[in-house]
């Protein structure tokens, strides 16, 4: 797949069918909209391609709450790729943009710098200055100059629609089992291991400590039954978010004790999948009554996890 992370990089690329979307979270429907257009290029014989925006486009309105991410860049351009994808238009979404007329992001992108023959969009698709170009202005415009539309359909399942917002929702309150549901995958939180405060060494349960970035969307503080994720290989774990509270005051982040692993993980990337929410975090009276909890913590993970 060919990434292009800027209008520039966007040159001479071939006639092509364009999905368009934000894709945060490439969740269910957007993989069913992806799918579609993959498919009809393969049809056609011609490229597929995929246009999205590198940041979340209302975080560049004034006033708006910051929409946080589901899922790194690196994480969305290798799961569109996975779909057979063979063109990335992941641009920044820039105040340019964000003040084009509906027709001109149309004619001047789509047309001109994407080579758009077919596209696929989801119903509620908008675009151009103020979000006013629509899919009716999409469709007259794509009879216009050429191009054909097509609207796909909201996917849902258990009666709901699956989006974003559903699974920021779920995210945020600590119903990471529901995930896999609406994603297809569990959610997941990666980043480097970084040099904790030692406790869990101390306490008998050594930790993994990754600092959470504040961009991402994330769970409530608690514990987790995990996976932990290092070198392409699934290792049971048992995860807590948190601040730390028994013994200090400490930014969010996420400590994971792996379970049957000695290795040194210091500087190495990991990726730590959540399966369940088993309790809030707690301040305890002291250290003591801490390792008894987390010793309960290990016990009823191992369980879950039929170690």
């Amino acid at each position: 797949m060919k990434v292009f992370n800027s209008l520039q990089e966007v040159k001479d690329v071939e006639r092509c069918v364009v999905a368009l979307g934000n894709f945060d979270g490439v969740h269910k429907g957007h993989q069913a909209l992806i799918s579609k257009a993959v498919a009809t290029a393969k049809k056609h014989g011609i490229k597929s391609a995929v246009f999205t925006f590198s940041n979340h486009p209302k975080n560049l309105i004034p006033g708006q709450k910051p929409v946080k991410n589901i899922i790194y860049q690196d994480e969305k351009a290798a799961l569109i790729e996975q779909m057979g994808v063979d063109y990335l238009f992941n641009i920044e979404f820039t105040e340019n943009i964000k003040n084009m007329d509906p027709v001109d992001f149309v004619e001047e992108l789509l047309v001109k710098k994407f080579n758009a023959a077919e596209t696929f969009c989801g119903f509620n698709y908008h675009f151009g200055y103020k979000a006013a170009g629509d899919i009716k202005l999409l469709k007259k415009c794509g009879k216009r100059l050429g191009f054909i539309v097509n609207i796909i359909d909201p996917v849902i399942i258990d009666g709901e629609v699956v989006s974003s917002t559903l699974i920021r929702g779920l995210i945020k309150s600590g119903d990471v089992d529901e995930c896999w549901k609406y994603l297809g995958r569990n959610y997941d939180i990666g980043g480097e291991v970084v040099v904790g405060n030692r406790l869990g060494k101390s306490l008998g349960f050594p930790t993994s400590n990754i600092m959470i970035d504040e961009n991402m969307v994330t769970p409530p503080n608690g514990v987790y039954i995990t996976y932990c994720i290092y070198n392409g290989i699934k290792y049971p774990s048992v995860t807590n978010v948190g601040v730390k509270p028994t013994i200090g005051v400490y930014k969010k982040n996420m400590e994971t004790h792996i379970f049957n692993f000695d290795k040194e993980l210091y500087g190495k990337q990991i990726k730590v999948e959540f399966l369940k929410m088993t309790r809030d975090e707690v301040k305890f009276a002291n250290k003591e009554e801490l390792s008894a909890q987390i010793a309960r913590d290990c016990a009823e993970a191992r369980e879950f996890h039929g170690l």
